[in-house]
């Protein structure tokens, strides 16, 4: 009986350390497969990013690779460029985890877009998000905050776009303007936690000092905040009661009335200092449906694509020095040709691809002043009102930045005969 008793306790000892030296082996394993993917996620962000602090996302993970062709590594002697990393769960198959995209001007490409291209489109499709109030939230590109006073950047609940001015003592070939954007892949993890999005802010601050270092972008970045950034808002307010960046549509429709106009907002703080401020307008279910009571033909189809795929939009942004010359919008091609960038020229006046813009100067400096409408609601608006609304924002924000010299589009760019 005793000797069976020694052969039990051997067994389990011998045992306990099979499996102890297991265990070993699998954490040996797992550092070295984390270790492995941080110098590949830094290998394909071209050494911009730290491979561990990319890993941390979601909570920390083991592997994950950058991807493998040329679109998902980033090029920094090749602007604009990105890179991508996926996450490789245990079970197979990978999942989009982070991309980190960098833009600059003086290139073909304009650093920020102006239309109605569907990249532009602030709200999904009612028939993917479930949400039958297609316009109730801006899911898909709300309005982005400033950070801190906002010369440093922007973020929104998903990203962080990080920006840097090119200033005297830079290298000939150094760009004017930088942006470098850190963006958690939301369309995979939707839910993106508060912890990371000051991940997030930290990977593309750091990004971007390493780049102006090895580009000779001579630039002083200000400091991060030293608090949580909040959530930014994307629920879309009454119009009429709204404030910051769109109050100046409420006094516009208090004096000329509702009629066709946008009867929501989603407004951002407006300061002084920022390099860009937006304001998103948009058409509730209920205002499409007093619309189209005046509508007739091809209009009324509109109408109907408003409440689910094509809704009702308006944005404007202004874009101030330096962002001012990297603004441009997607011309398209006729029969033939492809679709070209068009960057606008700063001092100008126009209308193109569904955006007008208006120029003006801010302190000595260029300033754009911009209008984007969702794909046919311009057709909707009559060109006067269209002409008038614009016309109210350019007054109101050229007044509040003490701008001079504007120049406004042309009535005929509106579709005024």
């Amino acid at each position: 009986m005793r000797a069976g008793w020694i052969r039990l306790w051997q067994w389990t000892a011998w045992g306990g350390i099979g499996l102890s030296l297991y265990a070993g082996w699998l954490t040996f394993d797992d550092i070295r497969d984390r270790a492995s993917s941080e110098r590949d996620i830094s290998a394909a962000c071209d050494r911009l990013v730290s491979g561990a602090a990319v890993m941390d996302l979601q909570g920390g993970m083991v592997r994950a690779r950058g991807g493998d062709d040329d679109e998902f590594r980033l090029d920094v002697d090749e602007l604009p460029s990105s890179c991508t990393v996926f996450k490789v769960p245990g079970s197979g198959g990978i999942t989009r985890l982070f991309t980190l995209s960098v833009r600059a001007s003086d290139t073909s490409e304009p650093v920020y877009r102006i239309g109605d291209d569907t990249d532009l489109e602030p709200f999904r499709d009612s028939r993917v998000s479930g949400r039958p109030d297609v316009t109730a939230i801006a899911d898909r590109r709300p309005e982005s905050r400033p950070i801190g006073d906002g010369t440093l950047g922007r973020y929104g609940n998903w990203y962080t776009a990080i920006r840097a001015e090119c200033g005297p003592g830079s290298r000939a070939t150094a760009p004017k303007l930088l942006t470098v954007t850190a963006r958690a892949e939301y369309a995979d993890y939707e839910e993106v936690s508060a912890a990371d999005r000051e991940r997030l802010t930290h990977i593309a601050r750091s990004a971007t000092e390493e780049l102006i270092d090895r580009i000779g972008c001579r630039s002083r970045l200000p400091a991060l905040p030293d608090h949580q950034l909040a959530p930014v808002p994307t629920a879309l307010r009454p119009a009429r009661a709204t404030d910051g960046s769109c109050r100046w549509f409420a006094r516009h429709v208090e004096e000329r009335g509702q009629g066709r106009l946008p009867d929501r907002a989603l407004a951002v703080p407006t300061l002084d200092t920022s390099p860009t401020e937006g304001c998103l307008l948009a058409v509730s279910p209920d205002q499409v449906g007093r619309i189209a009571d005046g509508l007739d033909g091809a209009d009324q189809d509109y109408a109907s694509a408003a409440l689910t795929f094509a809704p009702w939009w308006l944005r404007t942004v202004s874009y101030f020095g330096a962002e001012a010359r990297a603004v441009g919008y997607e011309e398209r091609g006729d029969e033939g040709r492809d679709d070209e960038d068009k960057i606008i020229t700063a001092g100008t006046a126009g209308h193109a691809s569904g955006a007008w813009w208006a120029s003006s100067v801010c302190d000595g400096k260029p300033a754009l002043h911009t209008l984007s409408a969702g794909y046919t609601y311009d057709n909707v608006l009559a060109p006067r009102t269209l002409s008038a609304l614009f016309r109210a924002y350019v007054d109101d924000i050229t007044e509040r930045r003490g701008c001079t010299h504007v120049t406004y589009p042309d009535a005929k760019d509106f579709g005024a005969p």
